[in-house]
């Protein structure tokens, strides 16, 4: 079945004690909406509907699954709601709240807390659109939060594999949560070879593409590229590219003077294109983001009277010419 453009639930529609608002979001794998819980409390509900797999017509409720895609759809729907049911247990500032998750209409639905916001990605963008680049202060306070969230993820057993800026949402306040885990899946899973996960070219390492050996080094890669996103404003080479010809070097050169040499290095040990030679855990990225960096060189101080009367002397070779050109010299 080709890729389809399937019809969102009807406004104002009752489901599981919540009320239908409005879509407002979809892609590949789920559509998400805007709704509003029993006590009046405003919730972002996500429904599993993969559209490669299954077909849902303007006035439905039911989608429609062939055959022959029923075997990978319900391995789908099964991941998605032991995925709803991992993320319920995880409390974290940084993580979306997951409130519940049900069945309805031959699939499932996942209730997050809503918040409002941006993306990560519009951020960037807005910055671009002002002709500013992402401060180095920003990326770091960010992404430390965004790795204390997903230290949390993994250490429930769970991997992200398709982190990127679209996916990291920055709450009024300006904290980061880390949103749609429609990609993750249990670490141990022997269904995943069945069910390839989705992942978003630029953000994704090496081993997704060969769909083995994922683990928080895979996140890890991500969360390097995000970063570079952030300064340069456009994702890195794809993973697929790299590994025939690296043309990354270059592009981290260009930010050297942008910004630290530590932050460079970090990210350029995050984006290795060999999991080993990547950091192999996320405590030792959040170690480099929290690192105290060295402060640049203090700007000269203004020369003073006897400062300029100096160097006007030594340009007239008057007694008062120095015999090598000194900090206090107008060249």
């Amino acid at each position: 079945m080709a890729a389809q453009n399937n019809a969102p639930l009807p406004d104002g529609l009752e489901i599981a004690g919540y009320r239908i608002v409005k879509k407002i979001a979809s892609g590949g794998f789920s559509i998400v909406y805007l709704a509003y819980d029993t006590d009046g409390n405003a919730v972002a509900i996500k429904e599993y509907l993969p559209s490669s797999l299954a077909l849902r017509q303007p006035g439905e409720l039911v989608p429609s699954v062939s055959k022959a895609h029923l075997p990978v759809f319900r391995i789908g729907l099964k991941c998605f709601f032991e995925e709803g049911r991992a993320l319920a247990r995880i409390s974290h500032p940084n993580v979306v709240s997951v409130l519940n998750f049900f069945r309805a209409h031959e699939t499932v639905y996942m209730v997050m807390a809503y918040e409002s916001g941006h993306s990560l990605q519009e951020h960037i963008q807005r910055q671009r659109g002002k002709g500013s680049k992402v401060g180095e202060a920003f990326i770091r306070t960010i992404f430390t939060q965004v790795v204390k969230g997903l230290r949390e993820v993994h250490a429930n057993q769970l991997l992200h594999l398709d982190l990127k800026p679209a996916n990291i949402y920055l709450r009024t306040d300006g904290t980061p949560m880390l949103l749609d885990f429609g990609a993750a899946r249990q670490t141990v899973n022997t269904d995943l070879p069945t069910l390839t996960p989705m992942y978003t070219p630029g953000f994704a390492p090496p081993e997704l593409y060969a769909k083995t050996g994922l683990g928080p080094w895979t996140d890890i890669y991500s969360i390097g590229a995000s970063m570079f996103a952030c300064m340069v404003g456009s994702p890195p080479q794809p993973a697929d590219q790299r590994k025939s010809e690296d043309k990354m070097a270059s592009h981290f050169q260009k930010l050297k003077g942008l910004y630290s040499v530590e932050l460079v290095q970090l990210v350029r040990w995050c984006l290795e294109v060999e999991p080993l030679d990547r950091p192999q855990s996320l405590f030792a990225v959040q170690k480099g983001l929290q690192a105290a960096v060295p402060d640049a060189m203090p700007a000269p101080a203004p020369p003073t009277m006897i400062d300029k009367l100096r160097g006007l002397m030594g340009r007239l070779g008057g007694s008062g010419a120095r015999a090598k050109a000194g900090p206090d010299t107008l060249v």
